[in-house]
């Protein structure tokens, strides 16, 4: 009977953890660290978040300084093409989450990892869309491998 009533007490905190089971989480600013490059996320303008986990399995959200290392990290987990994964960013401009897939980048931004890309709800003259920010981050890693195996 103890044990039942400690399971259940124990399930009940987990309910009332507060944390939403979709969406953007509250990010605990310069005190959580990148999944990626265990930097500190501490640029609200920035920073990137991914939830998920394999299919049927629960959702976990993990945090990210730059919206690179957000989907580098996230192309390395077997469950990345699970439908239920949400990818989210910070709004450059006034640090609201925004669905990462439906904004636009716009680029030349100063970013914690030098991705250089900062994200908005509307679509600009001087913005791209998700695919094409993709494309970049890959480019930018490329450059960067060619870099460390010629100078190192």
């Amino acid at each position: 009977m103890k044990s039942l009533l400690l399971l259940l007490f124990v399930a009940s905190l987990a309910g009332c953890s507060g944390e939403p089971q979709t969406g953007p989480g509250e990010v605990r600013w310069d005190r959580e660290i990148c999944e990626r490059c265990a930097m500190a996320v501490s640029d609200p303008h920035y920073s990137a978040q991914v939830r998920g986990g394999p299919v049927g399995g629960n959702s976990r959200l993990y945090k990210f300084d730059d919206i690179g290392c957000a989907v580098l990290w996230l192309e390395q987990q077997p469950w990345r093409d699970n439908p239920a994964t949400e990818i989210w960013v910070n709004d450059h401009r006034n640090g609201g989450w925004i669905d990462a897939r439906n904004a636009w980048y716009i680029k030349g931004k100063i970013t914690p990892m030098d991705y250089g890309l900062g994200a908005q709800h509307e679509k600009s003259d001087k913005g791209i869309d998700f695919a094409q920010a993709v494309e970049m981050i890959h480019e930018k890693e490329r450059l960067l491998q060619t870099h460390t195996h010629t100078s190192g």
